[in-house]
C-alpha cells in the first residue's frame, strides 16, 4: 500500500479523497493553486504545496507541476480527483515513468478508452448497443453535415475528449449544425485541449442511467448497481438518484450483467461509469465511459456500503477487489443535490464571493460532502460545485423527505446558490411522479418550477 499521496484537486472532491487516505492509513498531501491556499483540504493534510497561480491551466492542469511536487513531497502515488488530469493518458504515462502511481486506469486502459467514439465501438463489438452516431471523428463542416444526414435530426454534437456537459451542443437543422460547429470546437478546445468532435442521434425523451464499475487488474469486475442522472441543466447533471425509475426488475438486471460482461472483455481497470441513455420503452444505449470516480459517487455508497474511493486506491496499489457480486448489496433509496454557486432563476448563472455562514444538515440517512466553512472565498475560476447533498431513505418517499428536511437545515449565506431551486424541485409534480426526462429543465425552464414554489 502506499505511503503517501498527492491529491491533485481541489474542493469537495480532495476533502474526499484525504478521509479515504486516512483511512488506509496513507499520509495525504494536497496540491493546491494561489486561488485554494486557504481551503479546508489545504488546512487538513499532513503537507500541502502550491503548484501554480489560480488558472487552471498553470496549477491542475499542469502536469509538469503536479509531478514535481508529488517528487518534492515525497509521494508515491497521485490521486487526479475528477476533472482536471483524470483522464489524461499521457499524464498518467508520465507519472508511471517518474516511479509514481497513477491512481486510476493505467496509462494503456486509459489511451484505450480516450476517444468517445472508439469507446463505443469497442464495447460495442463486446455486446453493449449504442446511439446510432457518426463514423470517426467529425473531419470538417462538410463530413459533419452529411453524417448528420444519414443519422437524422436532431442531432447532438459531442467532444471526444472530457465531460461534465462542456462542448456539447444539441442541433434541429443544417443550418444549426454549422453555427454550431465553430463553437464546440472552441469550447472543447479550452476545456480538455482537444477540439474533435463526433455526432450522436439525438433522443428526444429519454433517462441517463450510469452504471457504476469497479475491475481489478486481475480481470475480476463487479458493478454497483445504477444512477439516474436526468435532472440535467445545459447536459450538465443537478440531481442523480438511486435506483432508476425508468427501468424495471429484469431491464434493470440486464443493463447491469451486460455492463459489467462488456467492459471487463474490452479489458477495463479502476473504478468506472459507464453511461447510457434509456428510451420510453426502457432500451438502453451506452454512450460513453468515464475512467475516474464521479462526482455522483456517493449516492452508490450510500446504498451499498462500499467506499469507492478507497477500493479505487487498493485496485492502483496492485490488490484484488476486496468484495465479490453476490456480497453486493444494494438498500433503499439514495438521492444526491448538486449545490452549486449559481443563480437558478437566471439560466444558473455562476456566482463568486464570501461565505458568510455555513451551516451542515444533519440526522440519520444524511451525509454532506463539502469543503465549505464560514469566511470561505469561493473563487470564479474554477467548477461551481460548492458540496453535494446525500441522503438515504428505506424508500424514495422517504429519501425525498429527508431530502427536504435536510435543505431546509443547510445554510450558505453570502452569496446565490441553487438551494431554492432544490427546494422548488423535491416539490414538484414531474419529480414526485418520476415523469422527468433529460431535457425536462432546458425545456421548462427553472425560473417556473421557482416561480410554482413561490406562488
Amino acid at each position: 500500500m502506499f505511503q503517501r499521496i498527492l491529491i491533485a484537486n481541489r474542493g469537495e472532491i480532495a476533502l474526499r479523497v484525504l478521509r479515504a487516505c486516512r483511512r488506509l492509513g496513507i499520509s495525504p498531501v494536497v496540491a493546491y493553486s494561489e486561488a485554494d491556499r486557504d481551503t479546508r483540504a489545504v488546512q487538513l493534510a499532513d503537507e500541502a504545496i502550491c503548484i501554480g497561480p489560480a488558472e487552471a491551466r498553470r496549477s491542475y492542469l499542469s502536469a509538469a507541476s503536479v509531478i514535481s511536487a508529488a517528487l518534492v513531497t515525497g509521494c508515491d502515488a497521485i490521486h487526479p480527483g475528477y476533472g482536471f488530469l483524470s483522464e489524461d493518458d499521457a499524464f498518467a504515462e508520465t507519472t508511471r515513468a517518474h516511479g509514481l502511481t497513477f491512481i486510476g486506469p493505467p496509462p494503456n486502459v486509459l489511451e484505450r478508452f480516450a476517444s468517445k467514439a472508439g469507446t463505443r465501438a469497442l464495447l460495442a463489438a463486446h455486446g453493449l448497443p449504442t446511439v446510432p452516431g457518426s463514423q470517426g471523428m467529425l473531419r470538417d463542416d462538410d463530413h459533419a453535415l452529411a453524417e448528420a444526414e444519414r443519422i437524422g435530426y436532431p442531432v447532438l454534437l459531442k467532444p471526444s475528449a472530457g465531460g461534465g456537459g462542456r462542448g456539447m451542443r444539441m442541433v434541429r437543422t443544417a443550418r444549426e449544425l454549422q453555427q454550431a460547429i465553430t463553437i464546440c470546437r472552441s469550447e472543447a478546445r479550452a476545456a480538455f485541449g482537444d477540439d474533435s468532435l463526433y455526432l450522436e442521434k439525438w433522443l428526444e425523451e429519454n433517462h441517463h442511467v450510469e452504471v457504476q464499475v469497479v475491475v481489478d487488474r486481475f480481470g475480476n469486475g463487479i458493478h454497483v448497481g445504477e444512477r439516474d442522472c436526468s435532472v440535467q441543466r445545459r447536459h450538465q447533471k443537478v440531481v442523480e438518484e438511486s435506483p432508476s425509475l425508468a427501468l424495471d426488475d429484469g431491464r434493470r438486471a440486464a443493463l447491469l450483467e451486460t455492463a459489467i460482461r462488456s467492459v471487463v472483455a474490452a479489458g477495463y481497470e479502476s473504478v468506472g461509469t459507464l453511461e447510457f441513455l434509456v428510451d420510453g420503452n426502457g432500451d438502453y444505449y451506452f454512450i460513453e465511459i468515464n475512467c475516474r470516480i464521479q462526482v455522483e459517487h456517493p449516492v452508490t455508497e450510500m446504498r451499498s456500503g462500499i467506499d469507492l474511493v478507497a477500493e479505487q486506491i487498493r485496485i492502483a496499489a496492485g490488490e484484488p477487489l476486496s468484495i465479490r457480486q453476490e456480497d453486493v448489496r444494494l438498500d433503499g433509496h439514495a438521492i444526491e443535490l448538486r449545490i452549486n454557486a449559481e443563480d437558478a432563476a437566471h439560466d444558473f448563472r455562476p456566482q463568486a464571493g464570501l461565505v458568510e455562514r455555513y451551516l451542515a444538515p444533519g440526522g440519520p440517512g444524511v451525509r454532506m460532502d463539502s469543503h465549505l466553512f464560514a469566511g470561505y472565498e469561493v473563487p470564479p475560476y474554477y467548477d461551481s460545485l460548492l458540496g453535494k447533498l446525500i441522503v438515504w431513505g428505506p424508500d424514495r418517499p422517504a429519501a425525498i423527505e429527508r431530502a427536504r428536511a435536510a435543505l431546509d437545515e443547510l445554510v450558505v449565506d453570502g452569496l446565490v446558490t441553487n438551494i431554492p431551486f432544490h427546494r422548488a424541485l423535491l416539490r414538484s409534480e414531474p419529480f414526485l411522479a418520476g415523469s422527468f426526462t433529460t431535457n425536462l429543465l432546458d425545456r421548462v425552464g427553472a425560473a417556473a418550477f421557482l416561480a410554482a414554489e413561490n406562488g
